[in-house]
């Protein structure tokens, strides 16, 4: 089971702990606009990059400044990743169902670079799993995954945020714990030393 930090690997630390299954984590980042960082104009997510071409074209952001933005994410996931999983290995996903996990999508552009990160891994299917997602963000994802798992599908979507009760922002600090419980309760890995829960 993957989840995207922050919110989405909370949502797959409780299906992981129900289940009794790993927890694993794959980083994808947004990519901002250049004078708009909080407008989305794609995702990266290991080697694989999305972009949204009409918000690109709009804007007039050249090859160049797509380059560098997309330089600076890329090297702030590996950082993020490296720093999640405490020196754990990557789990070996070739030839195996991957459910990537995520706390819901708007225009699914993470969720998009991640599965095509995720597929360059060799697993046999994915599995995307979100609480609530607008149809057409499912009709787009169904293109890249094996199946789509969506709760809640309301045509008057919005925002992610609208469909929870409580909708906290978590910390790095979080999501480290959540995937060092599930990595010490499936006895898969050692807790890092230095590390105490």
């Amino acid at each position: 089971m993957y989840g995207l930090p922050r919110g989405g690997v909370r949502v797959a630390f409780e299906v992981a702990r129900a289940l009794d299954a790993p927890l694993e984590v794959i980083v994808a980042r947004k990519l901002g606009a250049p004078q708009q960082p909080e407008l989305a104009i794609g995702a990266i997510a290991g080697e694989a990059t999305v972009l949204r071409d009409d918000v690109i074209g709009m804007l007039g952001i050249s090859g160049d400044q797509i380059g560098r933005i997309a330089a600076r994410e890329h090297a702030r996931a590996e950082e993020l990743e490296q720093r999640l999983r405490h020196g754990r290995p990557a789990a070996e996903v070739r030839g195996r169902v991957a459910i990537l996990v995520d706390d819901g999508l708007a225009t699914g552009a993470t969720a998009t670079a991640a599965a095509r990160a995720l597929r360059a891994r060799g697993p046999a299917r994915i599995v995307l799993a979100v609480p609530v997602a607008p149809p057409e963000s499912v009709a787009d994802l169904s293109r890249e995954v094996d199946e789509v798992v969506a709760v809640l599908t309301p045509q008057d979507f919005h925002a992610v945020g609208l469909w929870y009760e409580e909708f906290p922002q978590l910390g790095d600090d979080e999501v480290e714990a959540m995937l060092d419980e599930r990595a010490a309760a499936r006895g898969t890995h050692d807790q890092p030393a230095g590390r105490e829960r």
